[in-house]
């Protein structure tokens, strides 16, 4: 991720509330919701969850003493539990925030953040991450299958057919 202040547009010294008035702004400026072309709302909807993890970054750097308890670095395997828990509640970019707390990155922790990817329709990212899982544990048939799904996932979307059936899924 680049840097969550640049993200936002403010310098690096800017305090909690400087934080919160540009996220607000830009949330108001690029919420999918404001627009009807599938592609804007994808593009939308994707810096939507660099905003978000932006914001959450930059809050933790900005309020040292507060981020301790809010996002704090946790066991990986804690991380992923968190991140299970946010996805069978239908909240991907939340899984994904708790993933990104995990102290350690191993082959299911690859696996997991290109399902929540997948979830968030950024196939290309996703399929890299699969592609990390695979790598790191080369024989594990889910991973490949993982990997498998985001590279077809990739291809139906840059078609014609697969922009309108994406455009129909979002209404």
């Amino acid at each position: 991720m680049n840097n969550p202040f640049e993200v936002l547009g403010l310098k690096s010294t800017a305090d909690a509330d400087e934080v919160r008035s540009a996220y607000r702004t830009l949330v108001r400026k690029c919420h999918p919701d404001r627009f009807l072309d599938a592609d804007e709302r994808k593009a939308a909807h994707e810096k939507m969850v660099a905003l978000n993890l932006a914001y959450e970054e930059a809050m933790r750097l900005a309020v040292p003493h507060r981020a301790q308890a809010y996002t704090r670095e946790l066991a990986a395997d804690d991380a992923k539990q968190l991140a299970r828990k946010m996805l069978r509640q239908q909240s991907p970019e939340s899984a994904l925030r708790q993933l990104l707390r995990a102290d350690h990155k191993d082959a299911e922790w690859y696996y997991l953040q290109g399902y929540i990817l997948m979830e968030l329709r950024q196939y290309e990212t996703a399929h890299q991450s699969y592609r990390e899982a695979v790598r790191r544990d080369p024989e594990n048939i889910e991973y490949r299958r993982g990997a498998l799904d985001a590279a077809v996932a990739m291809k139906k979307a840059k078609t014609v057919s697969g922009r309108i059936r994406e455009m129909f899924r979002k209404k």
